[in-house]
């Protein structure tokens, strides 16, 4: 394990806000000589984004006190919240027992906010069973987003899981009556009813739920190290709890199920309990194949 009072002897920093690519790492604050732990690095540092890299096999790497999986190719996956403070720090430590502090400037980002006055407090405030019942159900999903496997699904070039129109975007917030609402954490497309949902890439499904109080019809999709993708809303599911999936099967119907307004997907994604916008995979709509 990495001991991360061990650092203060060798401190690199990396500082970048634009989407990087670090095949070869320079040094010089250290040693002209001393080679870097990274491969590849490739994800811009934002609040919402995924990192996607590879290291030297063998490497360990400790990111928000956890101890990341690292694949035996050295490939690994970490995401960055919707609220992430101004600075990532990753550590690494290599086969040989060095270790290195990396510090990483992460771009704070302006969301969406929505004021809204005069709501009916029965509305914002649900009865004490729909309570109950939601914190149930969002531990039931909490517990599928903490499956941690070896998979490397998320290496894939991510693709949308349909095309339409963007309704609802990351980090957008609703205040109603002077109390914010939790901030929405997806990506909204909006589509009939029936409409197709395709895996955006390849995964195991790790939870089905018919018909979730606030999420409706349910799906969640393990794509490995802990990135997982939300399908809610849905309609109708198509897939069962343990089944593989490729990229771009169809895995579900588009709904309106739970706290829904009209028939549209909203499509989420976590590293564990960080989440984070599913568009820096895909980039926008446009540009899909």
């Amino acid at each position: 394990m990495i001991n991360a009072w061990r650092f203060g002897a060798l401190r690199v920093l990396f500082r970048g806000a634009c989407s990087v690519l670090l095949t070869v790492l320079s040094v010089s604050a250290v040693s002209e000589t001393v080679e870097s732990p990274f491969k590849s690095l490739d994800g811009e540092w934002a609040q919402g984004t995924i990192v996607r890299g590879q290291v030297r096999p063998g490497t360990e790497i400790q990111f928000l006190d956890r101890q990341v999986r690292v694949s035996d190719s050295g490939h690994f996956v970490i995401g960055l919240g919707r609220d992430f403070e101004p600075e990532a720090r990753l550590l690494t430590r290599a086969p040989d027992g060095e270790e290195r502090e990396h510090l990483f400037e992460v771009r704070q980002r302006e969301y969406r906010i929505q004021r809204v006055d005069g709501v009916p407090q029965q509305t914002v405030t649900p009865d004490p069973e729909q309570v109950k019942r939601s914190r149930e159900e969002a531990a039931q999903a909490w517990r599928a987003r903490q499956v941690e496997t070896d998979l490397l699904d998320f290496t894939e070039t991510f693709v949308w899981p349909l095309r339409g129109r963007i309704t609802g975007v990351y980090g957008s917030q609703r205040i109603f009556n002077g109390e914010p609402r939790a901030p929405h954490f997806g990506v909204d497309i909006a589509a009939p009813t029936g409409t197709p949902v395709r895996a955006p890439a390849a995964g195991v499904v790790t939870l089905t739920h018919p018909d979730m109080f606030f999420s409706g019809g349910t799906l969640i999709v393990d794509h490995g190290h802990g990135l997982s993708s939300t399908f809610i809303h849905l309609h109708k599911i198509l897939v069962e709890e343990g089944e593989r999936v490729a990229q771009g099967d169809i895995i579900a119907e588009v709904g309106a199920t739970g706290r829904a307004t009209g028939p549209h997907l909203d499509w989420r994604m976590n590293w564990f309990d960080q989440r984070v916008d599913p568009t820096f995979l895909v980039g926008p709509m446009d540009d899909d194949d």
